[in-house]
C-alpha cells in the first residue's frame, strides 16, 4: 500500500490510495463514516428556556454543532472505568446563560462556555436561537464521544468519497489535433500545445469518457485503475483530515488483528 497527498489545508485532504483493491477502499471510507470518534452534545438539562423553541428542539441543534475533539484525553463512553456514568475521562460539561434584556439578540454557539478550552465549538457563528425581549436561556450540556454509526451528529466529515484513478492514452499516429476531446472535456484533462493533444491533469478526470466518444480517429482511450484510488475528505473541524485518516486506519488495523486472533 502506498499512500500520496494530492492537496491539503485546514479541513480538506485528498490523497492518493495505491496497491489496494477497492474492498479495502471501501473499508476505510466505512471506517471514516461510521467509527472514528469525535465529541458531540448528548445530553441537556433545561434549566429555563422561554425562547421560540421547544426544550428538545433546542438541544437538537446543540446536538449538530460540531466540536473540536481531544482524542488523547477522551475515551467513549462504553470503554470508561465508569461504565458510561459519567466523569472527566468520557464527558465535557458546557454551560449556557444568554438573555434579551432590551432589544432581541442571536445566541451563537460561541456563547457555549466549555469546562475544557480545548473542547469548543468549531464556529463561534453557528446560530442556535433568536431571543426577543426579556426573553431567556439558562442550560447545561454534556458532551461524550461517539461514532458516526450510532448518530449522524458524530461524523467527523461532511463529505468522504473516492473514484479510481484515471488512465488516459493518446495515440499520437492517430490523433490529427483538431482539438474536439480537449473542448468537450468538463475537467480540462488535456490541452492543445504546438498542434498536438497533451495530457494536462489525469488526475482530475471524472471517467465521463466524454473525450473518448467524441474522438472520430479513436485515439484517445479512458480507462480505470482498479488498485488505485483518489480520496477526498473534508473534515466537519472536530479533527483535522490527517488525524480521521490515521485515526481511521488504526480501528482498521485493530479489527485485522482481532479477526486474526478469531482464526488462530
Amino acid at each position: 500500500m502506498n499512500i500520496r497527498i494530492l492537496s491539503k489545508d485546514t479541513n480538506y485532504l485528498r490523497f492518493l490510495l495505491e496497491n489496494v483493491d477497492v474492498a479495502f477502499a471501501n473499508a476505510l471510507r466505512r471506517i471514516i463514516l461510521a467509527e472514528v470518534p469525535t465529541m458531540a452534545i448528548e445530553e441537556v438539562i433545561i434549566i429555563e428556556n422561554t425562547s421560540p423553541l421547544f426544550d428538545e428542539i433546542l438541544a437538537h441543534r446543540l446536538g449538530l454543532i460540531p466540536l473540536k475533539t481531544d482524542l488523547e484525553n477522551y475515551v467513549l463512553p462504553e470503554e470508561c472505568s465508569c461504565q458510561g456514568a459519567g466523569c472527566t475521562q468520557c464527558q465535557l460539561t458546557f454551560t449556557l446563560e444568554r438573555e434579551a434584556e432590551e432589544e432581541g439578540v442571536t445566541v451563537y454557539s460561541g456563547d457555549l462556555k466549555s469546562q475544557n478550552p480545548s473542547v469548543v465549538p468549531v464556529s463561534d457563528k453557528i446560530p442556535i436561537v433568536r431571543l426577543a425581549r426579556g426573553q431567556r436561556i439558562v442550560l447545561e450540556a454534556y458532551a461524550s464521544l461517539g461514532q458516526g454509526k450510532d448518530h449522524a451528529k458524530y461524523q467527523p466529515v461532511s463529505t468522504c468519497a473516492y473514484k479510481y484513478k484515471p488512465i488516459v492514452q493518446l495515440e499520437g499516429d492517430k490523433c490529427e489535433a483538431c482539438g474536439e476531446c480537449v473542448t468537450i472535456c468538463p475537467k480540462g484533462v488535456l490541452d492543445l500545445k504546438n498542434k498536438s493533444i497533451v495530457i494536462k491533469d489525469v488526475l482530475n478526470c471524472s471517467l465521463c469518457k466524454s473525450c473518448e466518444e467524441k474522438c472520430e480517429f479513436d485515439a484517445i482511450h479512458v480507462d480505470a485503475d482498479d488498485s488505485s484510488f483518489i480520496f477526498s475528505i473534508e473534515s466537519t473541524g472536530a479533527l483535522p483530515p490527517e488525524k480521521i485518516v490515521e485515526t481511521a486506519i488504526e480501528i482498521f488495523e485493530k479489527k485485522v488483528k482481532q479477526l486474526q486472533s478469531l482464526l488462530a
